[in-house]
């Protein structure tokens, strides 16, 4: 919606029925607009076209817009996503304008250059549920080798006073952070979709991972940085790029540089005092302490990793027809799904995409009562049983396809279950 004015309209014409609920989303038989207001004062609206189908009727051919296929709950997310990796790498619209006296233009600036790359990297049409809950995947790992990182953390901190706060991560599973959650929220994204994807990619055009060593008798390891200095032996001295991020945006807003550090399957993530002038000095000195320390304890956490692979519990069965599930956790902000393949959201998933939206209209609806009118619009469903998921329920639904879908909600928890099974009932499923 190119209209501002309009946009501005709509919001306050629908603010004057519910000041307390303003209008969310506008829906038209093309398009669809998703509104939010990130801060006082500012609103952000974001215009999806509806996807369609030339089909013919009476030979005459027609458009059919499957608006079913557009959740407000999904796309209102990644709306707020945007504004989240802004605020990340930006800091907030009210911040930039405090430093420039108002200066609206210069706001302007800033988000044409952060959006205008940003809205490149959006997969809008693998979107679905998680990014509804914007989760993070932790790695569970025993008390012994867990200790261990943790230790490892905090000598690092000490032995780095410039260092701030650090996160710990295993095959894009968080380990350790020393964030707030909120914060780790939008980094995590920002690393598992964005950064470590594009730098697996560049290793892997450039060949296998150089070995560094500090001297022809120390042990070899594979650290390396991933934003920093390229080569450390360049006689330039360049940093090579280092982002800054801004956290703590609600209570006290800082901002920090990012150095990311990698060796093998763990990432270092390092927040670096943002008013330090970074040298080259301080990126060969974490090479050599950080590098032959990672490298080690990779070796510990692959190890637990395998063993827990190997037992009973944690074998993943391939079958086709064995139980896949999302599980989302509001007090920590955990999440696991085996319906995902890969933390890529790359549209690797195990089921169809009719199921994979329905999981996000049972999500959509926890709030209100789900009628059968409401879910005849899914063309979907054969059955179901309802109880009002506001803070505990659970919704039983067969679709046409023979998948069972389950949603439950229970203290703070969401937990979703796909089994397809042709000759399954309801005593079995439930």
């Amino acid at each position: 919606m190119k209209n501002v004015g309009l946009s501005e309209a709509i919001i306050k014409f629908t603010g004057t029925f519910n000041p307390d609920q303003p209008c969310e989303s506008l829906h038209t038989q093309k398009s669809r607009q998703l509104y939010y207001q990130p801060e006082e004062g500012f609103w952000m609206v974001m215009t999806v076209n509806v996807p369609s189908l030339s089909k013919t009727k009476d030979g005459l051919e027609y458009m059919e817009y499957q608006s079913d296929d557009v959740q407000d709950n999904v796309f209102r997310a990644v709306l707020r996503q945007a504004y989240h990796m802004f605020r990340l790498f930006k800091g907030t619209f009210n911040h930039i304008l405090d430093r420039r006296a108002g200066d609206v233009t210069y706001l302007r600036q800033k988000l044409d250059h952060f959006y205008s790359r940003y809205l490149l990297t959006l997969k809008l049409n693998h979107c679905d549920i998680l990014d509804v809950f914007q989760g993070i995947q932790f790695l569970p790992l025993d008390k012994q080798t867990f200790l261990r990182v943790q230790c490892f953390v905090n000598f690092v901190e000490a032995m780095f006073v410039q260092v701030k706060y650090t996160a710990f991560l295993y095959n894009d599973q968080l380990v350790w952070s020393g964030l707030e959650p909120e914060d780790m929220q939008v980094v995590y994204r920002y690393l598992v979709t964005s950064l470590l994807p594009a730098h697996m990619e560049t290793e892997l055009q450039g060949g296998s991972m150089p070995r560094h060593s500090t001297s022809p008798f120390s042990s070899t390891h594979y650290g390396r940085f991933v934003t920093g200095p390229l080569n450390l032996q360049d006689s330039c001295g360049s940093t090579g790029k280092v982002p800054k991020v801004h956290i703590n945006n609600l209570t006290c807003p800082e901002s920090y540089h990012l150095i990311v550090y990698r060796a093998l399957s763990a990432t270092l993530c390092l927040f670096v005092d943002g008013s330090l002038q970074l040298g080259i000095d301080l990126f060969k000195r974490l090479d050599v302490f950080l590098g032959p320390q990672l490298t080690s304890i990779v070796s510990e956490v692959a190890e637990q990793c395998s063993k827990q692979a190997s037992t009973p519990g944690g074998t993943t069965n391939s079958v086709d027809s064995a139980p896949k599930f999302v599980y989302f956790n509001q007090l920590n902000l955990a999440q696991k799904s085996t319906v995902h393949l890969d933390s890529r959201r790359a549209g690797n998933v195990s089921v169809t995409p009719e199921v994979l939206r329905l999981l996000a209209d049972i999500n959509a609806d926890k709030n209100r009562a789900i009628t059968v009118e409401v879910l005849e619009t899914m063309c979907l469903y054969i059955c179901m049983f309802f109880v009002r998921l506001s803070t505990t329920g659970e919704v039983i639904l067969k679709t046409m396809t023979d998948y069972w879908v389950v949603g439950k909600l229970s203290n703070l928890r969401e937990f979703y279950v796909v089994i397809h099974q042709k000759n399954a009932n309801l005593i079995e499923i439930n």
